[in-house]
């Protein structure tokens, strides 16, 4: 028997979405517990995570309600490093070629430099959409012609990882919706959906079309919270 695995999110969280991706995808057996990040319990911080921050994970110990983990367990925090945690849990999550694990490991790296930084930076309206696009040109050039996936054969962390952002880029040219100026997301859409981008593309619906990513990824709850909290936009 396995031992206990329990993971600790927010359902708009996309730190929290590659570490669930990424346990579906192995078929592991784990519990999830959605943290209140608004009203957060005084046990999370002092028996899961002293940063009170999602994703947050135990591990081992004996089998006990979410709500009451025991010090027995292990306390994991950091979505990368609960990624990596998993993927040794979980073999398949990572190649046994050495070469194709570095690639793994690099192109998580360079999704969280140039796709997450420069797509936050764009949603709370901080910089223009620019370094997104050299973001994406970045990461196509790590994408082999033919390849399902982002690195190997097989579904990997690499793909978990940048799963998240790939969601969040739908929803902001799909609906428009940020901080930024009004109409700059559909532009921003309306790029994308150009030759130059199409590897890209190509990649990035495969990862949304993913059982996975559905069962996992409220879509319509998300755009709904958002445009309700972006109201005051700039024209």
């Amino acid at each position: 028997m396995s031992e206990q695995l329990t993971l600790y999110l927010h359902k708009l969280s996309p730190y929290s979405l590659k570490i669930e991706l990424a346990l579906i995808e192995a078929n592991a057996p784990y519990r999830r517990y959605q943290v209140d990040l608004a009203n957060k319990p005084e046990w999370f911080t002092s028996k899961v995570n002293p940063a009170g921050k999602v994703p947050a994970v135990t591990y081992g110990g004996p089998n006990v309600e979410p709500d009451d983990p025991s010090p027995l367990s292990a306390k994991i925090a950091e979505s990368n490093v609960i990624l990596e945690f998993v993927a040794d849990l979980y073999p398949g999550l990572l190649p046994k070629d050495l070469v194709l694990r570095a690639k793994v490991r690099f192109f998580i790296d360079a999704t969280t430099k140039h796709i997450e930084g420069p797509s936050y930076a764009f949603f709370q309206g901080k910089e223009p959409y620019d370094n997104i696009l050299k973001g994406i040109e970045f990461i196509q050039e790590l994408l082999e012609e033919g390849r399902e996936f982002a690195v190997g054969d097989h579904y990997t962390i690499a793909d978990a990882c940048i799963s998240p952002q790939l969601e969040a880029l739908k929803i902001i040219t799909k609906t428009d919706t940020g901080k930024f100026p009004v109409g700059m997301g559909y532009k921003l859409g309306d790029e994308l959906k150009g030759p130059k981008f199409a590897k890209f593309m190509k990649y990035a619906q495969r990862m949304l079309d993913r059982p996975s990513l559905k069962q996992t990824y409220d879509e319509e709850f998300a755009i709904t919270f958002f445009k309700t909290r972006f109201t005051e936009r700039v024209q």
